[in-house]
């Protein structure tokens, strides 16, 4: 007799995690981005919010707040309520540059939060403002060299940053201004206040288009169909990117499985919809699930490539 309370509470507490699960959520759901709006990563989130929503019962809400590489949503994230209401849709640079190059960094990104899914994998182009006298990423280099430090290189990621240095590496001399976003970025360049970044089809297609930004480089193995007639970056003679561009949902640490595997099945029923992958294949984002457990060890492959890639090109943590 003096088990039984005990096997009460047990069988009351397994008979809870279905209940919990379907419980859940309760009030809107929060998908915070270390980027300012308009650029890939918050068109991305904002398609993807609304059959989300749709699916879940309550609004689903995308709330930006950048700076700091990512580091400030990143940290918000990671000390919210581990109760199913706040996640962090984050690329590589939060992830990766963050933990990798700071010596202190606010977080752990395997043990401060709990992998949802994958995403999917950016498309990067590198693209330079016309009024620059330079038509191709020889002619670019070459001014840089001749040059020095005159020509300025927005950075607003990991990979804007990395590929700075590889250029560096190459003895091309620019000057890195950091921005905390893509959209800000390019805007900057469209009024030539800075000369070049690397960016995505997202904030960049229609501009290119239009004559107002200059195409040079994809950083893919093939040739783009957004962009048929730019070389990739090895037929550029760039530097290679060796390390993945990403996007993934992760939610707060002791985010309980049930909420972690019920949002991975309605985010990845959500990108196989036709509609949405139709909306976010046109911005130049490639989409590409995952199972939480995938996820968690995709993110430790990137750790290695990550300081691999970092190691190569001359970066220390600071």
């Amino acid at each position: 007799m003096k088990r039984f309370p005990l096997l009460l509470c047990a069988l009351l507490a397994l008979v809870g995690l279905p209940a919990l699960a379907q419980a859940w959520p309760t009030k809107p759901v929060r998908i915070v981005l270390q980027f300012p709006p308009g650029g890939s990563t918050d068109s991305v989130a904002r398609i993807l919010a609304q059959p989300l929503a749709a699916a879940l019962g309550q609004p689903v809400v995308i709330e930006n707040r950048p700076g700091a590489d990512g580091a400030i949503a990143g940290e918000f994230v990671a000390r919210a309520e581990p109760d199913g209401h706040t996640f962090f849709l984050a690329s590589n640079t939060p992830m990766m540059q963050v933990p990798l190059l700071k010596k202190n960094p606010p977080y752990d990104p395997v043990r401060s939060f709990t992998p949802v899914s994958l995403v999917g994998r950016y498309v990067y182009v590198m693209v330079s403002s016309p009024a620059l006298p330079a038509k191709d990423v020889g002619e670019l280099l070459a001014y840089a060299r001749a040059n020095p430090g005159k020509l300025g290189y927005g950075s607003y990621s990991g990979v804007t940053q990395l590929m700075h240095n590889q250029l560096k590496m190459a003895k091309a001399d620019t000057t890195l201004v950091p921005y905390k976003g893509e959209a800000p970025t390019v805007t900057d360049i469209l009024g030539n206040h800075v000369q070049f970044t690397f960016a995505t089809p997202a904030s960049t297609l229609q501009h290119v288009k239009e004559g107002k930004l200059r195409a040079l480089a994809v950083l893919l193995p093939a040739r783009s169909s957004l962009l048929p007639s730019v070389p990739t970056a090895a037929e550029a003679g760039l530097p290679p990117l060796n390390a993945g561009t990403w996007a993934a949902l992760f939610g707060p640490a002791r985010l309980p499985a049930e909420i972690a595997q019920r949002m991975n099945r309605e985010l990845n029923a959500a990108m196989q919809r036709p509609e949405v992958r139709e909306k976010i294949t046109a911005l130049g984002f490639e989409l590409a699930g995952s199972t939480p457990d995938e996820m968690g060890l995709f993110l430790q492959e990137q750790l290695q490539a990550w300081g691999r890639a970092f190691r190569d090109a001359g970066m220390n943590p600071e």
